[in-house]
């Protein structure tokens, strides 16, 4: 599949002005999307006090992936945020109906 110049930038690469996760971006539904998740994380991150060694523990995904899919340094892919959802109990996807994750 190819991925053409738009992959070819971080999500954080779309900031138009502000600070990643709250900043204002381009128009690239990707980005947005991947806003969206790192703002999500963050919120449950930050909500139960956890380290980004905590989040690695309990999900078994990488720290270092995880603080940079914080950061908008790389494009989660969908098992990761899946891993996230069903491990921290937490709804990322942005659009879909809230309390309905999938199962």
């Amino acid at each position: 599949m190819p991925q053409g110049d738009k992959r070819s930038r971080r999500p954080v690469g779309y900031v138009l002005e502000g600070t990643w996760p709250g900043a204002v971006l381009d128009d690239h539904h990707g980005a947005r999307v991947a806003q969206e998740v790192a703002a999500r994380l963050r919120k449950v991150v930050d909500a139960n006090g956890w380290s980004m060694v905590e989040v690695a523990r309990r999900t078994g995904i990488d720290r270092l992936t995880v603080t940079r899919v914080l950061a908008g340094e790389v494009w989660p892919d969908l098992l990761t945020i899946a891993t996230l959802e069903k491990t921290l109990d937490v709804d990322l996807w942005p659009g879909r109906e809230p309390g309905n994750p999938p199962r």
